[in-house]
């Protein structure tokens, strides 16, 4: 546990970075797992300083020098349930004001609004592709929200809220119902533009006829509408 603590110290505070804050902070006491994402978002070229912790503690001991990040992202990794919110709770109590992301393998919807009213900024899912991962962080730096479709689709279950006139797939091309789907999964127009080999300019078309024959008013109803599709198939 020393050598692992020691070893995330050293490559973490080398660099000259200073008390102006305007980074990333990574909490994973699994070293492995919080040097892969620091990786991967330093791969994609975000233009953030990422940095790793293994615990809170280990950024407070830094944190005279670094100063307060922009963004922390906080993977629940192999912690009991029970401790989860505890650990939670002490990220957005010491870390403040940073935006807090957590990153989990629990996706209980109960679990997730129990998150979200300790105040942290964004809830994903540990399957998401590193793209999701990044737009969640930067809309959380951005003083906004990211919480999963599939969890908005379990909070219409949880309150018992049923779908009026579910559209059918019938009403999409081949090309909306392919765009459809990726928006339901969360990606960003960017992305999707990328993976069809289409210019963005094209899918934002596209996406916008497909909220006006779904009737959805932004990207979130689009994607509860098209879970409402996929339940009642």
């Amino acid at each position: 546990m020393t050598d692992e603590k020691n070893a995330g110290s050293m490559a973490d505070i080398s660099h000259p970075f200073h008390a102006d804050g305007g980074y990333v902070a990574l909490i994973d006491r699994r070293i492995l797992e919080r040097e892969c994402l620091a990786h991967s978002l330093k791969f994609h070229r975000v233009g953030w300083r990422v940095l790793t912790f293994s615990n809170v503690n280990e950024w407070s001991d830094a944190a005279g020098v670094l100063g307060i990040p922009s963004a922390v992202v906080f993977n629940t990794g192999n912690y009991a349930k029970a401790e989860v919110i505890d650990r939670i709770a002490e990220v957005t109590s010491v870390m403040a004001p940073s935006s807090v992301v957590v990153l989990s393998d629990n996706q209980d919807i109960n679990t997730v609004l129990d998150v979200i009213a300790l105040g942290v900024k964004g809830y994903i899912p540990s399957s998401v592709s590193i793209d999701i991962c990044i737009h969640a962080i930067s809309l959380a730096i951005a003083g906004g929200r990211f919480i999963p479709a599939s969890s908005l689709m379990g909070l219409r279950e949880l309150l018992g809220v049923t779908a009026q006139n579910r559209p059918t797939s019938m009403t999409f091309t081949n090309r909306q119902s392919a765009i459809a789907e990726a928006l339901r999964c969360g990606k960003a127009n960017k992305d999707i533009a990328n993976e069809m080999n289409l210019c963005e300019s094209t899918i934002k078309v596209h996406v916008r006829n497909i909220m006006r024959k779904l009737g959805a008013t932004n990207r979130t109803e689009v994607a509860c509408k098209m879970g409402d599709m996929i339940c009642g198939h």
